[in-house]
C-alpha cells in the first residue's frame, strides 16, 4: 500500500470516527449504501436458476404492470409505412425500441445483435405472445423518421395520468403536491449540419464556422423517496425566420426560456388540475415565469443568485437587519449540517411595464464539519436562497426548503445518469431530426420502466445488494441468455398483481400504493 492510498484509509478512518462524534450530538447523517464485497450465497446451481427466476419474475410484473396498456395505446398511432409490404406491427416497433433502453444499448448495431436472439425471443413471448421476430434497428429508424413521434410522448403521458388517478403515488408526495423539476441539457453537437431544425452557434476564434446541437428542456417528476420520472421534453428547434446575426451577443435562437412557457403550457393542458410545485434554477427568477406560475395556480420554489434580482436582494437584506428578535429566523440539524434560516415575505417586485409582483425570500445557511486531505477536521460552509410562491415560517420552512426546493438536485442527478450510467443520453441514434427525437421518447419510457422496478417493494432490497447497473445487466443475462420457466412467465401476463412502491427516502420502511 503506498502513501496515498495510506492517507485515503486514515482520512477515511477520521471521517467515521467524526460521523460517530456528531451522531452523539444528535447530528444525524442520511444512511448511505455500500455495495457488499463477498462472494456469491448460492451453494448450488439450482439455488442460483430459482433466484434468477424469482428477480426477474418480479421484474417482469411491473413492466406487466405498465407495458400492455402503453404498447395499445402506441398501436393507435398513424403507421405511416405501406401497408402491404408491413412485416413487423407498430407495437413490435415500438416494444422493440422500448427494451433497446430498458437493457441499456450502446448503439443501434449493438441492439442488431444482443436483442435479436433466440432465447430472448422465447423468453419474452411468453409476456408478449405477438412478438413472432425482432426488427432490424434500420427498420425502427425509418419508422420514426416518418411517424409522428410526438404520439409515443403522448401515450406515455396517458400512461403516467393513469397511474395518478389511481392514488399510484399518494404516499410520495411532498404535502400533498407533485414536485416538478425543470432542467435544460445539451443531447448532442454535431459540425455539420443533418437538419434545418437544430440549433447553431458559432465558433468561438473562428469565422464562419459553425456548431449544430440537439438541445432539450427536461420536466421530471421527483419523488419522496428518490424516485424519478420523466415528465415532458420541449426540444430548442431553430426557426427559419431567423436570419444569420454577425454580432455573437445578438446571436439569439430558440433558447431555455422560450422553451420553458411552452412546456408550461403543455403540462397546464395535461394536467390541468394537477397540484404542482415547479423547482426552478437561477434562469427562472424573473417576473414573467413566477405570474405564469401564479396563473397557473402553481406554487414554486426558484433559486436565486447573487447577482439576480438587486432590488429584492436589496431589500430583503435591509428587512433582515430590522429583524433584531429573530422572529423571522430559525435554527435546526438536518442531515449532519447546521441550518440557519433567515426570511422576509411579502417582498413588493416591480418588473416589465408597471408589473408588480409579490415574493418571498428565504435563505439557508449552512455548516459541517468534515476532514480534509491531511486529516484534519475543517469547517464547511455553504449558503442557499430561494424564492417561495408561499409565505414562509418555522412550520412550513424545512417541508418548503429541505424536503421540495432541495429535491431538484435530484433532476440534475437524473441527467448525470441518463447520460453517464448506461442511457447514453448523449448518443442521439440518428441525426434525423424526427427520429432523434422519437428515440429520446422511447428512452424515457424506459427509464420510467427501469424506475418503476428499482423502487418496488419486492424488489429494492436486490438494487441494495448488487447496485443499478448490475441489476439491468443481470436482468438482461437473464432474458437473453438464461431457459426461464416460460410457464410461469406466463402467468405474470394474465395477473401482474399490484404495482407496490418503496414510499420512504431511506428505504427502510414501505407500503402499498395500490
Amino acid at each position: 500500500m503506498n502513501e496515498t492510498k495510506q492517507n485515503r484509509a486514515e482520512r477515511r478512518r477520521k471521517q467515521r470516527e467524526l460521523k460517530e462524534q456528531l451522531k452523539k450530538q444528535g447530528k444525524q447523517y442520511p444512511p448511505s449504501f455500500t455495495l457488499p464485497n463477498r462472494k456469491s450465497s448460492f451453494s448450488t446451481v439450482s439455488q442460483e436458476k430459482a433466484y434468477i427466476q424469482s428477480v426477474t419474475e418480479e421484474k417482469l410484473k411491473v413492466y406487466a404492470n405498465i407495458l400492455p396498456g402503453l404498447l395499445k395505446k402506441l398501436s393507435q398511432i398513424p403507421d405511416p409505412r405501406n401497408p402491404n409490404k408491413i412485416k413487423h406491427q407498430i407495437t413490435v416497433m415500438m416494444l422493440y425500441g422500448i427494451l433497446m433502453f430498458t437493457f441499456q444499448m450502446t448503439s443501434r448495431r449493438q441492439t442488431n445483435r444482443g436483442l435479436t436472439t433466440p432465447q430472448l425471443l422465447e423468453n419474452l413471448r411468453a409476456i408478449f405472445p405477438e412478438l413472432i421476430d425482432m426488427p432490424h434497428q434500420d427498420t425502427l429508424c425509418r419508422l420514426l423518421e416518418n411517424m409522428d413521434v410526438s404520439k409515443i410522448e403522448t401515450a406515455y403521458i396517458q400512461i403516467l395520468k393513469k397511474l395518478i388517478r389511481k392514488k399510484k403515488f399518494q404516499n410520495l408526495l411532498q404535502q400533498k403536491r407533485y414536485l416538478v423539476a425543470i432542467d435544460g441539457t445539451q443531447k448532442y453537437i454535431m459540425d455539420e449540419c443533418w437538419d434545418e431544425r437544430y440549433p447553431c452557434r458559432k465558433v468561438k476564434g473562428k469565422d464562419d464556422d459553425y456548431q449544430y446541437y440537439a438541445y432539450v428542456l427536461e420536466a421530471v417528476l421527483v419523488f419522496s423517496n428518490g424516485m424519478v420520472l420523466p415528465l415532458m421534453s420541449e426540444f430548442l428547434e431553430n426557426n427559419s425566420e431567423l436570419e444569420a446575426l454577425e454580432n455573437d451577443e445578438e446571436w439569439k435562437q430558440d433558447c431555455e426560456l422560450k422553451a420553458f412557457y411552452r412546456l408550461a403550457k403543455r403540462i397546464k393542458q395535461e394536467f390541468p388540475k394537477l397540484p404542482i410545485t415547479l423547482l426552478l434554477d437561477g434562469l427562472y427568477a424573473n417576473g414573467p415565469v413566477m405570474e405564469l406560475c401564479k396563473k397557473n395556480k402553481w406554487e414554486f420554489m426558484i433559486v436565486l443568485k447573487d447577482k439576480s434580482l438587486p432590488t429584492v436582494w436589496e431589500e430583503a437584506k435591509g428587512l433582515m437587519k430590522l429583524d433584531t428578535k429573530m422572529e423571522y429566523s430559525y435554527e435546526r440539524i438536518w442531515q449532519g449540517r447546521e441550518q440557519v434560516f433567515n426570511w422576509v415575505n411579502e417582498i413588493e417586485y416591480e418588473y416589465g411595464k408597471n408589473k408588480t409582483l409579490t415574493i418571498n425570500l428565504v435563505i439557508c445557511d449552512e455548516s459541517w464539519e468534515e476532514i480534509d486531505k491531511n486529516g484534519n477536521n475543517e469547517v464547511k460552509t455553504s449558503r442557499h436562497a430561494w424564492i417561495s410562491s408561499n409565505p414562509i415560517d418555522r412550520k412550513n420552512i424545512h417541508e418548503r426548503c429541505n424536503l421540495a426546493a432541495r429535491k431538484r438536485w435530484l433532476q440534475e442527478n437524473n441527467i448525470l445518469k441518463e447520460k453517464h450510467q448506461g442511457y447514453h443520453y448523449e448518443h442521439i441514434f440518428s441525426h434525423d431530426w424526427n427520429a432523434m427525437r422519437g428515440y429520446n421518447y422511447l428512452m424515457h419510457i424506459a427509464r420510467m420502466l427501469n424506475e418503476m422496478a428499482t423502487y418496488s417493494i419486492a424488489l429494492i432490497e436486490h438494487v441494495k445488494e448488487v447496485g443499478f447497473q448490475s441489476f439491468v445487466e443481470d436482468f438482461y443475462i437473464a432474458i437473453t441468455h438464461r431457459q426461464l420457466d416460460t410457464n410461469r412467465l406466463r402467468l405474470i401476463s394474465q395477473s401482474p398483481g399490484q404495482l407496490r412502491l418503496v414510499y420512504d427516502d431511506n428505504w427502510k420502511t414501505s407500503r402499498s400504493v395500490a
